[in-house]
């Protein structure tokens, strides 16, 4: 296995292999920046110039591109409240908060770095887990997501801040939303008032960036102000955030290991495992109250957890055919087209290249993360444009990035309401997340629990895993109230 591992390491230095490498990084740099094109979008569109690469070199291009998104897509979520990726959304709450206090700079240290600790430990765990995670990902099946859904429920108590009841209605309401579109049992629409577009459901990209996007350009074009409010707001301090990182050491890993296990298990991905390390992030702070205003730790927890799901993702893939994510699925027509079959024989035939991947992803990250350290200053002075020059570019941004994910125009008329939404409930000091945590995981939470009664009735409910996360998720629930005193 050592000698697997060392020729994995020397493959993705030969050339061609490298130079495509680097590519794949340049392209998943700007991908990660532009709001709303996404990795899923951008690996589809590549696909077909893998065909005639050998599969070293195909991963190397694919995985490099991939491994950097989610990095760099943290940059556009921190500074403008616009996801580079949907799986950065859980950065706006803190980071976008640090932003506008004048700490821009010090954020994106602080998720860079930790997002770079977290692409490492899902990278090793892909490493460490191929003799021995078959049982863990066997075991997961409709019911157990199911219940793991219901864990990620139970941190509205967390994300509402003094603002349970609204929290709880908040949600609720996400969870309603979730189900527009075909019921997935009976092929009935549910809420579709008529409309062709709604068939499908909502997009999340419109729902996430009409939330927390468009509330905030508003605002900065009616404060005409810069977005690090006044004159003093320091530019050079990203090394801060590294700091912050290291002094949060122990969240920083916990939160890569939530993101690990996450990513493992099929159908989850980063959308979740960033929000499930959020929670994590509030529940084990001793001053909560700063939560939502620019706590570090806000943006350390999702940052890792982000990162370390891009990795621990490829598991299932790579070992069963099941992808872990929906990127992974499209990774998956990348096995088919060089003629590699994912399972067994990844683990002993081509043992090198599974190794190689998780060089690839660790390389990519040891290149992205510097350079974006060398551009930080420069992109951090952003925010200190005036909002006449700003806001018409991050709304064109907004547009933008909302219609590139089906290119219907129904994604327009989301974006405005959602963005009308917001801003009330940023008026009415109502909490989104909890809105966006309902939305997101409602229909998860629905097509698996229909799925378990199909396969087993009530049964379903006795099983130990399932009753454990369900003890965990009302743990996670009622300690917040408890340790408040409420």
């Amino acid at each position: 296995m050592l000698e697997a591992l060392i020729e994995g390491l020397i493959a993705i230095f030969a050339w061609p292999t490298f130079g495509l490498m680097l590519l794949g990084i340049a392209i998943g740099f700007w991908v990660g920046l532009l709001p709303g094109l996404g990795s899923v979008v951008t690996l589809a569109l590549m696909l077909p110039f893998v065909f005639t690469m050998t599969p070293m070199s195909a991963f190397a291009f694919l995985l490099g591109m991939y491994s950097v998104t989610n990095t760099t897509g943290d940059i556009t979520s921190i500074l403008f409240a616009i996801p580079g990726e949907t799986s950065s959304a859980a950065l706006i709450l803190d980071g976008h908060a640090m932003a506008k206090r004048g700490e821009a700079g010090r954020a994106l240290g602080a998720a860079l770095f930790s997002s770079f600790i977290g692409a490492v430990v899902g990278a090793l765990a892909l490493a460490a887990s191929i003799p021995i995670i078959q049982p863990l990902v066997l075991s997961f099946g409709p019911p157990e997501i199911f219940a793991l859904a219901v864990v990620g429920v139970s941190l509205i108590s967390s994300l509402s801040g003094d603002c349970l009841l609204r929290g709880l209605i908040a949600g609720g309401f996400g969870f309603l939303l979730s189900t527009i579109g075909m019921d997935p049992q009976t092929s009935i629409p549910r809420f579709t008032f008529g409309e062709t577009y709604l068939l499908d459901g909502l997009s999340v990209v419109p729902v996430i960036v009409g939330l927390f996007a468009i509330p905030e350009i508003v605002d900065l074009a009616i404060r005409g102000q810069i977005i690090a409010g006044d004159g003093t707001a320091r530019i050079d301090n990203a090394f801060e955030g590294v700091k912050d990182t290291l002094r949060h050491w122990g969240l920083t890993i916990r939160c890569s290991i939530i993101g690990t296990v996450v990513g493992i298990i099929p159908g989850l991905g980063g959308g979740i495992g960033q929000w499930l390390a959020y929670g994590h992030a509030v529940q084990s702070a001793r001053d909560k109250s700063l939560f939502g205003k620019g706590a570090v730790e806000g943006v350390i927890g999702p940052g890792a957890a982000n990162n370390s799901t891009a990795g621990s993702s490829l598991i299932p893939t790579v070992a069963f055919g099941v992808p872990g994510s929906i990127v992974m699925a499209v990774l998956l027509g990348a096995f088919l087209i060089t003629g590699i079959a994912p399972g067994p024989d990844m683990l002993t035939r081509h043992l090198s290249l599974t190794f190689s991947m998780v060089w690839i992803v660790i390389v990519s990250n040891l290149i992205t993360v510097p350079l974006c350290f060398l551009l930080l200053n420069q992109i951090a002075k952003i925010t200190r444009v005036r909002s006449s020059l700003l806001a018409p570019f991050l709304l064109f941004f907004a547009f933008l990035g909302a219609l590139a994910t089906t290119g219907d125009v129904g994604d327009l008329v989301s974006l405005v309401i959602f963005g009308l939404l917001g801003y009330v409930m940023v008026a009415w000091n109502w909490p989104r997340p909890p809105l966006l945590l309902g939305f997101v995981l409602g229909t998860i939470a629905e097509r698996n629990l229909w799925l378990s009664v199909q396969m087993s009735g009530i049964a379903w409910a006795a099983n130990p895993i399932v009753v454990v996360l369900i003890l965990i998720a009302v743990g996670s629930f009622f300690y917040p109230l408890v340790r408040s005193g409420k």
